[in-house]
């Protein structure tokens, strides 16, 4: 009876134990940073490529 009791009690613990090592160690981040990047216009070839068209001509700072 001795033996069986312990033997419970010994596998509570046990279970206990790992359930509370296995909780710690959980990490959240939390991000509050908020990111600002800036917008590079896209070079008159990427352009052309992105929108299908033959020429690229169209996509250059005087034609915008």
């Amino acid at each position: 009876m001795k033996k069986s009791l312990f033997l419970r009690l010994l596998i509570v613990t046990v279970f206990v134990s790992t359930l509370t090592t296995l909780v710690s160690c959980v990490h959240v981040h939390h991000r509050n940073t908020t990111v600002v990047r800036k917008s590079k216009p896209l070079p008159p070839g990427q352009a052309k490529k992105i929108y299908g068209d033959k020429s690229a001509k169209n996509y250059t700072k005087k034609r915008r």
